[in-house]
């Protein structure tokens, strides 16, 4: 079997024979019951795979989808004009940056449909190139954007640069709302969710699926997926670590399951990590590894955060579900980025209880962060934690202090 780490490009994946966990029906059901959508989940989670899904099939390519749920579901397989904004390609440092990303998203377009001189800013050039586009094909326009708020993330700590950015962005994605009569479907994806002050305001009609118990397996790999699709995969593990096939299910549910998006929802597996798992035959931190935004620090430090309390969070969902939130507290920002996920639902107040998802994010978390908090240099975090764990397993209280003494040496944490 062939594991599609990595890969964005669902025509590459269904040519080249990868794996593929069929999302379609779900897909499917979002075209037809509705037109425009917001769907928030952490970095390498599927969303530019789930976009790229969408544009093929908005682009009419039967060929694509043999042998998937959606086959059987739709019965015009219309081509329709499409526009695929892709902000994750840039650095956006400067307010230049973003310009220059949405000039050239718009001169290409432009090139084949036109454009007018009283087009001077981008909103304009966004809006004239939907309205022409639908009345030179005679369709309606599909937009699909993936990763809306790079630039935003990516100016965390520029307050003032983040600003520019939210109103660019705000001004730019509102042409959506004046030209409706043009679009045929929208669909935004983004690491943070959006608020009613943030650059999605004006389009009070999107649907947020982020916290949506029908569309909560959208991406990522759920427990029925994963023995569905993934057998051989399994048992290639299973023979590699001389394991079981049930204790070799459990390993990896103890490793990379453990996603909630919404209260009593499905377990979901990191899709990232548990593929790299199949292709290497070794479990690792393959997810935590590729990055962790050093901006998750800044702001912990910001608030003086004391790191006990982050697995002890009882938030309401309106606080989890908006970036906006992120000037009282760090925890909105680090759920949806993927290093806490619900744990439980109070349904008489309404409160989720926050907690790590798997063992692969408390791990890499705690060594991640150690380095900020103690005097223990920025490579020697596992080696640090591996020997204090081993003097407490082996009853060595004057080792176990020392360390703790050399932890906390320093810092405003007393022992």
């Amino acid at each position: 079997m062939k594991y599609p780490v990595g890969i964005q490009s669902f025509e590459k994946i269904r040519k080249e024979g990868f794996a593929y966990v069929d999302k379609t029906a779900l897909i499917y059901k979002l075209a037809d019951e509705g037109s425009y959508y917001f769907l928030s989940r952490p970095r390498r989670f599927g969303k530019s795979l789930l976009i790229s899904t969408m544009e093929a099939y908005f682009s009419g390519r039967k060929d694509l989808f043999e042998g998937l749920a959606i086959e059987k579901l739709e019965k015009k397989w219309t081509a329709y004009p499409i526009m695929h904004l892709d902000l994750n390609a840039a650095k956006y440092d400067s307010e230049e940056s973003l310009y220059h990303m949405l000039n050239d998203f718009l001169s290409h377009f432009e090139d084949v449909y036109g454009s007018y001189r009283s087009e001077v800013t981008l909103e304009l050039r966004f809006k004239g190139i939907i309205e022409r586009m639908a009345k030179k094909t005679g369709l309606p326009v599909v937009i699909l954007v993936d990763e809306y708020d790079k630039p935003m993330l990516q100016a965390i700590t520029n307050k003032e640069l983040q600003e520019k950015f939210r109103s660019t962005l705000k001004a730019f994605y509102s042409v959506l709302k004046t030209q409706d009569r043009y679009i045929r479907f929208a669909f935004f994806t983004g690491v943070t969710k959006f608020g009613k002050v943030s650059v999605f305001s004006d389009l009070n009609y999107l649907t947020d699926l982020s916290m949506d118990e029908r569309y909560d397996t959208i991406c990522g790999i759920s427990k029925e997926e994963l023995i569905e699709y993934f057998q051989e995969g399994i048992q290639s593990l299973a023979k590699r670590y001389s394991m079981s096939y049930e204790d070799t299910v459990a390993k990896l549910k103890k490793r990379y399951d453990g996603y909630h998006f919404v209260e009593d929802g499905h377990d979901i597996y990191n899709p990232f990590s548990l593929l790299s798992t199949f292709v290497k035959e070794k479990f690792g931190s393959y997810w935590f590894e590729t990055g962790t935004p050093s901006f998750l620090v800044e702001l912990l430090k910001r608030d003086d955060f004391y790191l006990p309390d982050l697995t002890e969070q009882q938030v309401s969902g309106d606080f989890l579900n908006s970036i906006d939130s992120i000037e009282q507290s760090p925890v909105p920002i680090i759920y949806q980025s993927g290093y806490l996920t619900i744990k439980s639902y109070d349904k008489e107040f309404g409160f989720y209880t926050l907690g790590y998802p798997n063992e692969e994010v408390e791990e890499g978390w705690a060594n991640y962060l150690l380095p900020f908090y103690s005097h223990v240099e920025g490579g020697g975090g596992p080696m640090f934690i591996g020997r204090f764990v081993q003097a407490l397993r082996q009853g060595d209280a004057e080792a176990f202090m020392q360390r703790m003494e050399s932890l906390f040496a320093g810092t405003d944490y007393k022992l």
